[in-house]
């Protein structure tokens, strides 16, 4: 990317004497804390699913008592409704563990690397790609979003 000091913001724009490789340890710290949030975005996900499968399952242990078939509704709920996921857990305690022991710190750690390293600039390696790769004078390859009216 080579010493990149243009482009179109001062928030996306690298900061004095900050050298290529930083920008891409940066860019690369950034990547695996995106890769977290998306890991976190399916522990959601889990949470929901499994939190719906145990609605819907209390249904069909209703639904097999009204048909009937008490026995099978009695099994189903002594053994699966309410169930831990994992012993000792529920799914949102997953969650809070998560994000406790390492989402929280790993999203501090990448700011105050940021903030320390880049003057708090998100996105340097990615920005510096985009002006890298912009064609000039084409549709679609401005500097920047439009000014904001007033």
């Amino acid at each position: 990317m080579n010493e990149y000091q243009g482009g179109p913001d001062q928030r996306h724009r690298r900061p004095e004497g900050v050298d290529d490789l930083t920008v891409e340890a940066l860019g690369s710290l950034s990547k695996a804390l995106e890769t977290t949030e998306r890991a976190r975005g399916h522990l959601y996900s889990f949470h929901q699913l499994t939190g719906g499968a145990d609605l819907e399952l209390e249904r069909a242990v209703r639904l097999l008592r009204e048909a009937g078939h008490a026995g099978w509704a009695a099994k189903a709920e002594a053994e699966i409704l309410g169930r831990d996921v994992i012993p000792g857990h529920w799914t949102f305690q997953i969650i809070e563990a998560y994000n406790d022991t390492y989402y929280r710190p790993f999203r501090e750690l990448e700011r105050s690397v940021v903030n320390a390293l880049a003057q708090g600039r998100d996105h340097l390696y990615e920005a510096e790609m985009r002006e890298a790769r912009r064609t000039l004078g084409r549709p679609g390859r401005t500097a920047g979003p439009p000014a904001a009216d007033g």
